[in-house]
Parts: C-alpha cells; sequence; structure tokens
C-alpha cells in the first residue's frame, strides 16, 4: 500500500541469559553481517526472518523473550507513541525498527528513511567534533554535503553548541549531546524519526523546543514514533497510542484511550512508603513515622499515578509515642525538574481548615494527617513528596525529603482546547472569569 510507512508482522526477539550469552552473541554477530545488505539506503527496506512457530516463553531459563508476536502498521504521516512499564519491550522494538538488531521471529517493512535517536552517543564518534559528526550522520543517511551545509546552520542553531563546534563530543556534557543528537536526527530530513526517552536527558526549555520540532515535522508528513514515560508529550504529540505489556502488545488505537487504559494498569503500583516497625522508621522516641500515602476518590489504597482533574490527597501516618505532645505535620512538593512547588502544613496560620489535633495534647497512639490539594491545581507531570513532623510550636523532629513520588496525567479537555503542544505551568487551576460590555461609551 502507497501510503504505508511500516508494517510488522509476528515481531519476536528472544535474549540468551547466562553463561550461554558469548556464543550466542559470536552467533548473533555472524547473522547481522550476512544481513548487512538490508541497512543500506533504499526507499523500501524488507528484514525476513524464519517465522517459524510463534515465539513462547521457553522453559530454557536461559532464554529471555523482550517481544512475543508484536504486529502493527504506520501510515505514513502518522505520529504514534509506545508506552508501557519497564521492561515491558518499547526500547526493544525501537532498536528492532532501527535495525541496530535483528528479530528472531517476524517480518518488518519499512519505506522510507529512517532517522532514530535512541540513547545518548548513538550514531556519534566520541572522537571526532560536532561538526564532524554533523556531515557524518549526514554522509551514513545518503544525504551529499551540499544538502548537509543547506541544513548546518539550523542544526547548529537548533542544538545551541555554537561554541565547542570544534570540540571532540566526549568532552560535551550529556545535555549538549543530546542537544545536537536530536537537532543532527531532525533536521536531516528522514521521512521516519524514531524517538526513545532520551530527551529525558534535556532541560526543560529544550524539552518544549522538542516538542514544537516534532510537531512541525508530523504537520510536514513525517512519520514519528516515540517512547516516553511522559503520557503529557504522547497525548500532545501522538494520533495513536500502542500499549506494550510483558513483550506483547495489548492495545493499539486512540491515543487517549490507550493511555487511559495504561494509567489503569499503573494504578496496581502502590504510590506509597511504609514503614511497617518503629524500629525501623525515621524518627526518635518521641515520634516515629509510619507511611507516606497518596490517595485519589475512585482508586483503591494508594495511587501512583492521579487524574488531574480529582481532587489528591497526601497522607502524613505517624507514631506519638509521649503522652500529652502538641505535634504538626507538613509537606512540599517539587516537580520533575525540581522547581519547589507548594509548601502547605496543618497549622492554623496556613491551613484552609480547622484540623482539631492541631494544638491540642494528642495521646500516645497512631495518628494520619492528611492535606487535601484540589483537582486542576497541579499541571501534569511527576511530583515528589517531602515531609515534616515535630511539635509545635515549629520544632522539626523528622524531616524526609523525597519520600514518596506521583504522577499527574491530564487527558482532558483543559488539555487539549488550550495547552496543545505547549506543557504549561505548574500549576494550572481552573478560575473565575466574568466578561462585560462597556455601555458608558
Amino acid at each position: 500500500m502507497s501510503d504505508l510507512a511500516i508494517r510488522v508482522e509476528g515481531l519476536s526477539k528472544s535474549f540468551r541469559l547466562g553463561h550461554h550469552l558469548s556464543s550466542h552473541r559470536f552467533t548473533e554477530f555472524i547473522e547481522n553481517v550476512a544481513k548487512a545488505a538490508a541497512r543500506l539506503p533504499g526507499k523500501l527496506v524488507h528484514s525476513n526472518l524464519p517465522s517459524g512457530t510463534p515465539a513462547t516463553k521457553s522453559s530454557d531459563p536461559s532464554t529471555f523473550w523482550a517481544l512475543q508476536d508484536v504486529s502493527f502498521e504506520v501510515r505514513q504521516g502518522e505520529v504514534v507513541g509506545f508506552v508501557g512499564r519497564n521492561g515491558a519491550g518499547k526500547s526493544t522494538l525501537l532498536k528492532l525498527l532501527s535495525r541496530i538488531t535483528y528479530p528472531t521471529h517476524g517480518r518488518i517493512e519499512i519505506r522510507g528513511r529512517v532517522r532514530s535517536l535512541l540513547e545518548v552517543g548513538t550514531g556519534f564518534h566520541q572522537d571526532l567534533t560536532g561538526r564532524e559528526n554533523i556531515f557524518l550522520n549526514g554522509a551514513v543517511m545518503g544525504m551529499s554535503r551540499g544538502e548537509i551545509r543547506r541544513k548546518f546552520d539550523e542544526i547548529v542553531a537548533f542544538a545551541e553548541v555554537e561554541k565547542f563546534l570544534d570540540t571532540p563530543v566526549k568532552y560535551y556534557s550529556s545535555g549538549m549531546y543530546v542537544r545536537l543528537a536530536f537537532s543532527v536526527a531532525a533536521h536531516l530530513e528522514p521521512e521516519i524519526l524514531i524517538i526513545d526517552e532520551v530527551l529525558a536527558v534535556g532541560d526543560a526549555a529544550f524539552q518544549q523546543k522538542c516538542m514544537g520540532k516534532m510537531g512541525a515535522a508530523s504537520r510536514q508528513g513525517k512519520t514519528i514514533l516515540i517512547v516516553s514515560h511522559s503520557l503529557a508529550a504522547v497525548t500532545a504529540l501522538c494520533d495513536r497510542a500502542i500499549l506494550l505489556e510483558g513483550g506483547r502488545v495489548t492495545a493499539n488505537g486512540d491515543v487517549i484511550d490507550v493511555v487511559r487504559q495504561y494509567m489503569a494498569s499503573m494504578r496496581t503500583t502502590a504510590g506509597e512508603a511504609v514503614w511497617q516497625t518503629q524500629e525501623q522508621a525515621p524518627g526518635n522516641e518521641k515520634i516515629r513515622l509510619h507511611a507516606v500515602r497518596i490517595l485519589q476518590e475512585g482508586i483503591d489504597g494508594s495511587a501512583a499515578d492521579v487524574d488531574i482533574s480529582k481532587e489528591i490527597e497526601v497522607q502524613i501516618s505517624y507514631w506519638n509515642l509521649i503522652p500529652d505532645q502538641q505535634l504538626y505535620a507538613a509537606m512540599s512538593l517539587k516537580d520533575a525538574n525540581g522547581t519547589f512547588v507548594l509548601r502547605s502544613s496543618n497549622a492554623r496560620s496556613v491551613s484552609s481548615t480547622e484540623d482539631e489535633w492541631y494544638g491540642r495534647s494528642q495521646p500516645i497512639g497512631l495518628y494520619h494527617a492528611t492535606c487535601t490539594i484540589p483537582g486542576n491545581f497541579l499541571n501534569h507531570g511527576q511530583y515528589q513528596v517531602s515531609i515534616i513532623v515535630g511539635q509545635v510550636p515549629g520544632r522539626t523532629i523528622i524531616e524526609e525529603d523525597d519520600v514518596v513520588r506521583f504522577d499527574v496525567h491530564d487527558t482532558g479537555a483543559i488539555h487539549e482546547d488550550f495547552f496543545g503542544n505547549w506543557s504549561g505551568p505548574v500549576i494550572r487551576p481552573r478560575l473565575p472569569w466574568n466578561t462585560i460590555q462597556d455601555l458608558s461609551t
């Protein structure tokens, strides 16, 4: 079909573990050399491997199946996101599509020139300068020096590495490295762009610039495959998403529907830190921490992934070990970039409600202090929780940083209608607005 960019049929990939690894690598090396012709430049690339019996988990403990019987198609100009837990097979799939490694079973068809950015360092020669690596990567993609020169200034300006162009890339910081690698991948005119989680290395401003570049590429009809743990990025950029679980495709369709299914599966992972015994818990002979939990209506137990539209509860549980102490609890949030988002406490001067135990003598026992964050207050993204428990008035006894983390996910109308490809601010509350007509003029 003329509009087909990628077809994958019955794709499976196994790895040998343990003492069998060395001989397997040698065998794989011989196979890869024999198939090297498939990597020559061309508009249509076929990777045909014996299909045999559909891959199943081997009883051999030295065999690990990273992918099992994966099939899907991608049309030209589609932007497809791959989501799933760590170890689900996402990165292995992209390496197979990039012809870095080859399937154990199955078939891959790719129409068009592919450019991949799978990890920091892929495609760069450490001893060459930034300038030399730009020309090297263009040549590998089959571009002439004239074509590369026409793109050169755009690549350098986007990457913001002008001062270091003639420095070997082995001396670059990870941020400089990934900026140049992404800029090269995005500007050398591939028909198909494959991006793994590597963009997490860049800072927030550069990530936003990359989002804009990928959005522009998709509008120009480029085919883009993205693996990311940022569900906000996936929903902003992608037309469709594919969910991988245990090396198999378990969902393939509308990006919002697939992301919601993934979020539901992730909710089995507890967003909590618990100390079952006082002896192991942070604190001293006066107070001991028992647990910090993230809670949300509609989710049984604690939650590592929460819905942006609903209230989020941060619950701090502690043991009071001395009678008649007056205790307080406080918590603070930072976002994934380390930005200090907020701090709150059950102290009367801070809390918007009257906490019945603040300022009162507490009997010995277990207490749960809960702070409620309104729905549609935090923007999408990951947040880390730090907590303090102490004696009134303000004497800290327990202070624990980054106790638990949680992800806020947004697939609703505010994200679609207002923010679009822009990630937005740290907070994004719904605020009252009113417009009137001035009839005095």
